[in-house]
């Protein structure tokens, strides 16, 4: 199952991952070793003649042109590409800086009725969030009654449309500055 993240250095992190996974499976065959060591009595050979100075310049190394030399240069040039990764407690400095302020105030603020017959809770709550101090505000919860005149409680007399209507009131609302 693949998990995708929105996190360009999580996806980073992973092609890095699998980079170095793949560099240690192909390389891992291929790694020389030294002799093991002799334990116990050791017999002397012929003597090795006198070693010739080395010259002062390390030889040139050979260009290799294969695979594990071209991802070699690539994670010699990564540093200067990337952004400096940032650690989790300035991700999150970084995060609370763009958020807004925010509060959730409670109270009960009918929502006035728009031009289309739909009530507008939007206006109801921005009036909300200004009883309480704030500027705007957005509606998060909301509850609606029904209320009816006098005049369906008179005994014998047929109810009318008009005679009752749904009212709509925001009963809390995240305010903000």
């Amino acid at each position: 199952m693949m998990v995708r993240s929105g996190n360009p250095a999580v996806g980073l992190g992973t092609l890095i991952s699998a980079v170095v996974l793949l560099l240690l499976c192909a390389a891992g065959t291929g790694w020389p070793q030294s002799a093991p060591p002799a334990l116990g009595v050791q017999e002397q050979g012929p003597a090795l003649p006198p070693a010739t100075p080395a010259p002062s310049a390390p030889p040139a190394r050979e260009d290799n042109p294969g695979l594990i030399n071209e991802m070699g240069k690539l994670f010699d040039k990564l540093p200067s590409i990337l952004p400096p990764i940032k650690s989790p407690s300035e991700a999150m400095n970084d995060l609370s800086r763009l958020a807004k302020p925010s509060s959730m105030v409670s109270g009960r603020i009918a929502c006035p009725v728009s031009s289309n017959g739909a009530p507008d809770c939007k206006q109801a709550a921005d009036q909300l969030c200004q009883s309480k101090g704030y500027k705007e505000g957005k509606s998060l919860n909301a509850d609606s009654a029904e209320k009816c005149s006098a005049k369906v409680l008179i005994p014998g007399r047929q109810r009318k449309p008009d005679d009752c209507r749904t009212d709509t009131f925001v009963t809390s609302a995240l305010c903000q500055n």
